[in-house]
């Protein structure tokens, strides 16, 4: 709920990762090519003598660049992740915590844009507020009407759950409002990430508790990720990719090594206890494998080439890479129809990132 303060969706410039962002300025955040130059996307004026049609379709694809829609699906393996910690089986109150989430880090997402408008006619004049295509209180009144919307669907899961939303979106607009040029930048972004997991499991199970080790691994990735973000419009040293990718490889060894910690409460749902079971192992570490490919080798280009444009790349893979990370997590806690249900959206992320920018 980039990495937009639920990822780490331009964390930084012009960014969640929950959020998350994957994000800053998170996505979200939470792709292949992340920069969207003026001449790929609409620009200001396009709607006018294009007849209705066109200027609907134009003004639909303006909210899915604000949005950041591909990072979308970077945001239900949050809540799955988290169920799976509490050995219950997803629910109706998970999808309430998922439509919670999608709801908070969209507000992030418009938040983000509203905040960075001065620097995004500098740095990004084709995106929607600096292009005109939007106008700035259309988007300042969507981040308010998420919010609200995305509090009321946690209240709705019940009140453990409300207990971890509220606190989500405080951090979600402290981040784009105040914190997100400052050093506690990164952590504010990871700690949405973290939060938006265990909003999932305090709505599934009630407790967050099992879920704090599942959430810690996410938001380190997310804090990775974001500081990584901080040479995304002008460049930067190699150190920041070097510490993320030392970070991708100690997380993924992690994963495949060290199997979740059983909760307290027996399991009612035997696939989400900690299990040995062969294809859950395997799964785990096929996972952690495809999270290390999505978010090392760009990471890599990155630290050997701190340009613009590669780093914008390695933050944008570090987005998409929080779907296999979700999922292995899930895996670890033997959630195996979670995991697999999670690993499952990352062909679309990829596919529609190549066409509206999550970063």
């Amino acid at each position: 709920m980039t990495p937009r303060p639920l990822g780490p969706d331009r964390p930084t410039t012009t960014s969640p990762p929950h959020g998350p962002t994957q994000s800053p300025s998170p996505t979200p955040t939470l792709s292949p090519s992340p920069t969207q130059s003026p001449s790929q996307g609409p620009r200001a004026g396009t709607t006018s003598g294009a007849g209705a049609g066109a200027g609907a379709g134009t003004g639909a694809r303006a909210w899915a660049e604000l949005l950041r829609l591909p990072a979308l699906f970077t945001v239900p393996g949050d809540a799955l992740a988290g169920a799976a910690t509490t050995g219950n089986r997803p629910n109706p109150r998970t999808l309430l915590a998922i439509a919670s989430s999608f709801c908070l880090y969209e507000a992030g997402m418009a938040l983000n844009d509203w905040a960075d408008q001065a620097e995004d006619a500098l740095d990004r004049p084709h995106r929607p507020l600096p292009s005109g295509r939007i106008r700035p209180r259309a988007a300042l009144v969507a981040a308010g009407a998420l919010t609200a919307a995305g509090l009321a669907l946690a209240a709705r899961a019940g009140r453990p759950a409300l207990a971890v939303a509220a606190p989500l979106a405080a951090t979600v607009w402290a981040y784009d409002l105040a914190l997100k040029r400052t050093p506690a930048g990164p952590a504010a972004m990871a700690t949405a990430r973290g939060l938006d997991l265990l909003l999932g499991a305090t709505a599934t199970g009630g407790s967050a508790r099992p879920a704090l080790p599942s959430a810690l691994t996410l938001a380190t990735h997310t804090l990775a990720v974001t500081t990584v973000s901080s040479g995304e419009t002008r460049g930067g040293s190699p150190l920041a990719p070097l510490a993320a990718l030392a970070t991708t490889g100690t997380l993924a060894w992690t994963l495949t090594r060290t199997p979740q910690a059983p909760g307290t409460a027996p399991s009612r749902y035997p696939a989400a206890a900690p299990s040995r079971h062969p294809a859950a192992d395997t799964l785990r570490t096929v996972l952690a494998a495809a999270f290390v490919a999505t978010s090392g080798r760009p990471l890599l280009h990155a630290a050997l080439n701190p340009s613009p444009p590669l780093t914008q790349r390695a933050v944008g893979g570090g987005i998409r890479a929080m779907i296999p990370l979700q999922a292995a997590l899930a895996a670890r806690s033997g959630a195996l129809a979670s995991a697999l249900l999670t690993a499952a959206l990352a062909p679309a992320a990829r596919r529609f990132a190549r066409k509206v920018s999550v970063t």
